[in-house]
């Protein structure tokens, strides 16, 4: 059986957590998309870890993680994440990387800051990661695969000498940069070789094994929705497909395999980086709920950067949730409302003088302004319950009103940061 985790809205959603907590019942868990761009916050026996690209279920003896071909895989950053658990006394997960895969190289890197930095003002909130310039070679037919390490070197060095002609184009007439060197890419990508080489193989193969086998597969998504290129908040979106169906590709499994989809959503909304937030809050009411935000204040895991915050997003959210094909949902951080006399939700869009219930396209967003709805606050802390029915009422009254509005059964209510803070629900919601 294969399970997705996703996130319904601009990530930082608390994707790691309900990973993390699905992952004990797992055998496989595999990151089928993104980089090191984003990063899942785990809290455990450990301690408490940001992954940015290892699989949230690391932390399990039972568990394999797999890193799919649809990944960037930033090598060194990979070693260098292995080598973060084990020096904190975790046991060395067990690790495959998908032959498919294509490698971010440090000149990805760097094209990413420079074109930041000509945008200037007019940037995209990259978290410079080299995200964009990775993708954009992949699919320009330009990226080094890591099947190609192990090829003929001469066909290898063949390539590199074209990446570089090309890329040095740039460097030299727009970014005004020191030019790429061939020997040192290919002394880089032998480098990258020797460390990846344990952990390399066939991972669709693997997979394929896997489900004749009946083996539990979770596939765990990065950031949510309105970042997806194609059906997101364009052009602040990142480089590759957030949605689950993508998960089959990523992985190189059947799209059929997929009988699960959890999507998280969060009980109020946050995102880091540019792009349209209709629900977006300010000043002191957005500092008092970042601070008692997350798990430890609303930062992102990647980049420390303050989020910006908002109040629930149910237009957003019904999208997101719609877009994902979800199954069911995992609300998070619905303890961080506790301190709330009122906690207004958006329940539509005002556009040019109408109101709309559908989540539109980026030049429509710009203008929309939140229509809210304020629901009554539960003023407790509601941290250590364990069963919904000894939820406040009024905290209920939320839950459900969300349930209602974003079309889909929330079966986990999760009330705190720990692996096992959570509330597992019996949803009575039809469409």
């Amino acid at each position: 059986m294969v399970k997705a985790i996703v996130g319904a809205n601009w990530g930082d959603e608390g994707k790691g957590k309900i990973t993390d907590m699905l992952a004990e019942e797992s055998d496989i868990i595999v990151r089928f998309q993104g980089g090191s761009n984003a990063g899942h916050t785990i809290i455990n026996d450990y301690g408490k870890f940001a992954l940015h690209l290892l699989p949230s279920g690391v932390f399990y003896d039972h568990t394999t993680s797999v890193i799919g071909n649809g990944v960037a895989l930033n090598i060194p950053y990979l070693i260098n994440e292995l080598k973060s658990l084990t020096d904190r006394n975790v046991p060395m997960p067990k690790i495959l990387v998908s032959d498919r895969a294509q490698i971010l190289m440090p000149y990805h890197v760097d094209f990413d800051t420079y074109e930041e930095a000509r945008l200037a003002g007019k940037s995209f909130g990259s978290t410079k990661s080299g995200i964009a310039p990775f993708y954009s070679d992949k699919y320009a037919k330009i990226g080094f695969q890591v099947s190609e390490l192990f090829g003929d070197e001469k066909v290898l060095r063949d390539k590199i000498q074209n990446v570089v002609l090309l890329k040095n184009v740039m460097l030299e007439h727009l970014y005004h940069k020191p030019l790429l060197n061939e020997d040192e890419v290919f002394e880089t990508l032998m480098q990258y070789k020797d460390m990846v080489a344990p952990y390399v193989t066939d991972t669709s193969a693997f997979l394929h094994k896997a489900l004749k086998e009946g083996k539990r597969i979770l596939l765990e998504g990065q950031l949510g929705s309105l970042k997806d290129p194609d059906h997101g908040i364009y052009p602040m979106v990142t480089s590759s497909s957030t949605l689950a169906p993508y998960g089959a590709i990523g992985a190189g499994i059947p799209a059929g395999a997929i009988q699960d989809v959890v999507t998280v959503v969060k009980a109020y909304s946050s995102a880091v980086g540019a792009g349209a937030f209709v629900s977006e809050i300010f000043g002191d009411e957005a500092d008092e709920l970042r601070k008692r935000g997350g798990d430890g204040g609303e930062y992102g895991a990647t980049t420390g950067r303050p989020r910006r915050m908002g109040w629930f997003d149910a237009v957003a959210t019904r999208y997101g949730v719609r877009m994902q094909g979800t199954t069911e949902v995992a609300l998070t951080v619905i303890d961080v409302l506790g301190y709330l006399d009122e906690i207004p939700v958006c329940v539509g869009y005002e556009i040019d003088g109408q109101v709309t219930r559908d989540f539109p396209t980026t030049s429509l967003l710009e203008k929309a302004k939140p229509v809210l709805r304020t629901f009554p606050g539960w003023k407790c802390d509601i941290r250590g319950i364990t069963k919904y029915e000894d939820l406040p009422e009024n905290c209920r009254n939320y839950i459900e009103a969300i349930e209602q509005e974003i079309e889909a059964p929330i079966t986990m209510v999760s009330n705190g940061p720990g692996r096992h803070e959570i509330i597992h629900r019996e949803s009575s919601f039809t469409k």
